[in-house]
């Protein structure tokens, strides 16, 4: 498969109208849109029950670059017994305190104060949501984290309520399948990589992505040596990413560097060479044309930050992560972007399948952005927390989004409770928050 080396202009696919008044997406008003109830036979509408919150965790967390080692889960319950189920990226217990928060002020309200009792039953009013919790939590840290997770929820919720898998509610006639890369660690030496490498090829994937430690942490060779083995191991045919897990800052230079030794592995992009927010530093790399394609956006939190490395970074390919900026909501606003201004979407995740399930419907409908990051590591949470559904590489070796209404995955509740801590938020005797029943 054949990626663009550079922005180019590419066609815009049209996106056929499901048989849902499409939201729109730049919406920020709190009004709530005319009713789609009554098209589908939908006599009453939906409203926000109860959201709860689900910290799970491995037994024991390794410090490596692996966020599916835990997780927050929220459920949406609406009034009508249905449930839709969203993920964050994050801390944690970070992400909770945004739900559960004293108001401070104005601008720190929390998510369940914002969102509890609300009309929800049709695109527009994911979005109008969103837009509410977002201003709602204006001055609260880690908001765009934690409001991912109840964004998604919401979708999901609406997509079952609606009876439409996601990726039509955002407009998509059909979904397109992906080429999932096997997205993993670099071993901590070339002959460690190498025999990941060969697994990787051994179990059908067309394509890799490496990163983190060791890479950038010695010289130049070093890290030559490591790509080299990558390659050697996966052989000549799949596809083969490296993330660089913005080891070289603002040294731009180092980057360029590498990236014309990489070129000689056929690599189709490196990400993150440099800090998401060192913008200036991104744009002088991209001007210098290396000869591997540049990709970023992992670390934006929220659009203008995606936003920004597209215009002003010259990037090639924006990576963001759907359950870090800010939900399903914001990376349609960013993948709409991207095509606009000739930039190859792909999404970001190291997480569970859930947030796999929500990466994917984001731009099933778009036959171009054909890679598909595919979380490959040894956490039984990436594909446990889903079991039995899950986002299933074919016969074929692709992925594709389920057409099946919402997100096309459902969380299984005996991963839950194997995985689960308590948690128990209480000031001056009055109870913020306390693990719900699963």
């Amino acid at each position: 498969m054949s990626e663009p080396s550079g922005p180019q202009t590419q066609p815009v696919p049209s996106r056929v109208p499901a048989p849902v008044r499409l939201r729109s997406v730049n919406s920020t008003t709190d009004e709530r849109p005319e009713s789609n109830v009554g098209q589908r036979g939908i006599s009453d509408p939906m409203k926000i029950e109860a959201i709860d919150l689900f910290y799970i965790a491995l037994p024991e967390i390794r410090p490596a670059a692996d966020s599916s080692q835990d997780s927050l889960v929220v459920r949406v319950r609406g009034d009508n017994g249905l449930v839709g189920w969203g993920e964050c990226d994050g801390s944690p217990l970070g992400n909770l305190a945004a739900y559960v928060m004293p108001m401070s002020h104005l601008n720190i309200i929390n998510l369940n104060e914002a969102l509890l009792g609300e009309t929800v039953d049709s695109p527009d009013d994911v979005v109008r949501l969103r837009a509410k919790a977002g201003r709602y939590g204006l001055d609260a840290q880690q908001i765009d984290h934690a409001v991912a997770g109840v964004d998604v929820a919401l979708w999901d919720l609406v997509g079952k309520y609606l009876g439409e898998p996601v990726y039509r509610l955002l407009g998509y006639e059909k979904s397109y399948p992906k080429l999932p890369y096997s997205s993993v660690l670099f071993g901590k030496t070339p002959e460690e990589t190498r025999r990941i490498a060969m697994r990787i090829s051994n179990d059908g994937y067309g394509a890799a992505k490496f990163g983190w430690s060791p890479m950038g942490e010695g010289t130049l060779e070093d890290d030559v040596a490591l790509v080299a083995a990558a390659r050697e191991g996966l052989g000549p045919d799949p596809q083969l990413m490296v993330d660089a897990g913005v080891i070289w800052g603002s040294d731009d230079a180092a980057a360029f560097e590498r990236a014309e030794r990489f070129a000689e592995f056929g690599v189709t992009f490196l990400e993150e060479p440099l800090l998401p927010d060192e913008v200036d530093a991104y744009r002088r790399l991209t001007d210098r044309r290396p000869s591997v394609p540049i990709a970023a956006g992992e670390g934006c939190d929220f659009y203008r930050a995606a936003d920004d490395l597209m215009v002003n970074g010259g990037i090639d390919y924006i990576q963001i992560d759907v359950a870090r900026i800010g939900g399903i909501t914001v990376a349609d606003r960013v993948c709409r972007r991207a095509q606009e201004l000739g930039v190859t979407y792909v999404n970001h995740n190291y997480k569970s399948h859930l947030t796999v399930a929500a990466s994917i419907h984001v731009f099933a409908g778009i036959e171009e952005f054909g890679l598909f990051e595919y979380p490959d590591g040894t956490s039984p949470l990436i594909r446990g927390l889903t079991e039995p559904t899950g986002i299933i590489v074919n016969s074929d070796g692709m992925v594709e989004a389920p057409d099946i209404p919402g997100l096309g995955v459902e969380v299984s509740t005996d991963a839950l409770r194997k995985y689960l801590r308590a948690v128990r938020i209480e000031v001056d005797g009055k109870v913020l928050h306390e693990t719900p029943a699963i």
